[in-house]
């Protein structure tokens, strides 16, 4: 009786502690420290730096739903964690929706790919847009002011 009693507190504890190291190593700020740095952080969004040197790759990690804006050019292989590829040629200014997503990445060029990738920490947010498949296009006004104020502040 005394065996079960202490048993299931520990098992449970156990296993919130085995989710949440699984939850943080796939954080690419965790995971993948040289590709990925922590800029700003609140309860709302998260802003990571992005930097791939010429030809690196990166582990398996996860993003929360987001955007994402190319700061240099880059042309890069996505793979994700089913294994299907896709390679992308990205364009300094070029912001990309994403809703929550794991991948791997690896720099195909022979120049440094960086961008900024604002996660967006909402959850019911991030429930609607992976809900959403499509990736709602942002008009060129946008894009442009977005892609200025980002070029600005890296300089």
């Amino acid at each position: 009786m005394r065996k079960s009693v202490y048993c299931r507190p520990v098992c449970g504890a156990l296993l919130v502690l085995f989710f949440s190291v699984i939850a943080l190593a796939q954080d690419p700020t965790k995971v993948e420290p040289a590709h990925y740095k922590l800029a700003f952080e609140n309860e709302y969004v998260q802003v990571v730096n992005v930097h791939y040197g010429p030809h690196e790759k990166s582990s398996l990690h996860a993003h929360m739903g987001g955007v994402v804006v190319v700061l240099s050019a880059g042309h890069l292989r996505f793979t994700d964690e089913n294994g299907k590829t896709q390679e992308v040629f990205a364009k300094p200014g070029e912001p990309r929706w994403f809703p929550p997503f794991k991948h791997k990445v690896e720099n195909l060029g022979e120049t440094s790919y960086t961008a900024v990738y604002i996660g967006i920490k909402n959850k019911h947010l991030n429930n609607e847009a992976r809900l959403k498949s499509g990736s709602p296009e942002l008009d060129e006004q946008t894009k442009k002011l977005v892609a200025e104020a980002l070029l600005a502040a890296a300089k």
